[in-house]
């Protein structure tokens, strides 16, 4: 069977076998040989065993040998906000659900939306099968500073509120950047009400900010950037303390590292979003598709014509500190809770679908093996989005999610990049064909389009 052009997401209507090549299931280090899938309904019916059961007239994918099955990949810190102007950032919902789709990224947490509502009205489109898109696990607005008009002196009881009224509209977790103890206590207890997650860009305490040491003892389920921890002190920002640490082996780490994991609290590195404002490194900050072609032509032009953005020496700096403090805490017991999130708003290049690729080779060049990374991705991210019983495995009772590539990713994990196949709630797409629908769709097609691209200063281009 031949991938549609594009599936549209409607519900799966035939019964889908998965013969040959080789399968990754997220459940040990391992590829096997591939012992038969069958789908049916959106969900992995059988993975090996008896597939006779399988209707009559199903579809089948035959794997090539040189093929692998993988879980489709999460991507926590999926921000699909760009900033082409240097005017605000502007939720892109034209392109991106499309592109993360095509890139096998099968589920989306933005942490934090510029424009909640038309972010739930993307979610809702996808949902009900009107166009091509991840699972897009809303995060609703940032809880702090990070949102635009956020009230500092907002109460604990506007606080929960808030959290009721987005937790009604299908919100999947919160995301807190910018904001005191008093408040991130208030949203943690208001969202586990509901059920809800709670990740958080904390910093070290200083001007009324929260470590992460302190977010952990409050019960958040996730930490993104900083660690925190006693090597993080309030009189110094998280940045700067960061950007000087040389040793992993120090008590303070080891106080923090023992949190983490007896607290069983994830922790999204967002490893290669530094390398992004630094030098970019060659090994992994290369273009291995032509990514703006997917900007309309009078948005090329203008970002052709820019000059190179300057280096950050800071975020530089910690892109290699960061290399070795997520290798450390993989050492130190912590592979079962590190997670994958890009944490990339683009300027007009490299685009935040494609960043997941990115993010896997550095944790890969990190030292840490390919198999692991997988899990980071799939298996790991699912359990803390609480959904580790429905997706991030390939395992018969989970929801249908899953990528064929090109190659053998637990040797080379740049064969990620290399999918044929994407699959998602049963339903099968064709990666090429997906791109090929949203060239030149990102950004305004002239200048007089440009105020429709920004909507005012936080606005959405529909």
């Amino acid at each position: 069977m031949a991938a549609p052009a594009i599936a549209r997401g409607q519900s799966q209507a035939h019964d889908l076998v998965l013969l040959g090549g080789w399968l990754f299931s997220s459940t040990g280090r391992a590829r096997v040989h591939n012992p038969g899938i069958l789908i049916r309904a959106g969900k992995f019916l059988r993975v090996g065993g008896d597939l006779s059961l399988a209707e009559p007239g199903a579809d089948t994918i035959r794997v090539a040998d040189t093929e692998t099955i993988i879980p489709g990949l999460f991507d926590l810190h999926a921000h699909y906000a760009m900033d082409l102007f240097n005017k605000g950032r502007v939720d892109e919902t034209r392109a991106y659900p499309s592109l993360f789709l095509a890139n096998g990224v099968t589920s989306t947490f933005p942490a934090g939306e510029m424009e909640a509502d038309s972010m739930r009205a993307l979610r809702i489109r996808i949902d009900r099968g009107l166009e091509p898109g991840p699972r897009l696990l809303n995060s609703g607005p940032y809880f702090g500073t990070a949102r635009p008009g956020w009230k500092r002196d907002m109460s604990a009881d506007s606080i929960d509120a808030e959290v009721d009224h987005w937790a009604e509209l299908g919100v999947r977790g919160f995301k807190a950047k910018g904001i005191r103890p008093d408040q991130l206590r208030a949203l943690i207890r208001r969202a586990h009400l509901h059920g809800l997650t709670v990740t958080g860009h904390l910093d070290s305490g200083i001007r009324e900010s929260v470590n992460p040491r302190d977010a952990i003892l409050m019960g958040i389920d996730r930490i993104e950037h900083f660690m925190g921890g006693d090597a993080f002190p309030a009189d110094k920002t998280a940045y700067a303390s960061l950007e000087k640490m040389t040793r992993f082996d120090t008590p303070e780490y080891k106080r923090i590292v023992n949190l983490y994991i007896t607290q069983h609290v994830y922790y999204d590195a967002t490893l290669s979003a530094y390398g992004y404002y630094g030098k970019r490194d060659p090994a992994v900050f290369t273009y291995f598709t032509d990514e703006k072609r997917f900007l309309t032509p009078y948005m090329r032009q203008i970002v052709d014509a820019r000059p190179p953005r300057p280096v950050l020496q800071q975020f530089e700096n910690i892109y290699w500190v960061k290399r070795k403090e997520v290798k450390a805490f993989y050492d130190a017991g912590g592979a079962d809770l590190i997670t994958l999130g890009t944490d990339h708003p683009s300027w007009g290049e490299y685009f935040t679908p494609f960043s997941v690729h990115r993010e896997l080779l550095s944790f890969v060049l990190s030292g840490i093996p390919p198999y692991a990374v997988l899990r980071f991705a799939t298996i790991n991210a699912a359990r803390a989005m609480g959904l580790g019983d429905r997706l991030g495995s390939i395992e018969a009772g989970k929801w249908a999610d899953a990528v064929i590539v090109r190659g053998d990713p637990t040797k080379d994990i740049t064969t990620v990049r290399n999918a044929r196949v994407v699959i998602k709630a049963g339903n099968v797409y064709d990666p090429a064909a997906l791109m090929k629908s949203v060239e030149g769709a990102i950004g305004p097609v002239s200048a007089a389009d440009t105020v429709n691209w920004l909507g005012g200063k936080y606005g959405v281009y529909r």
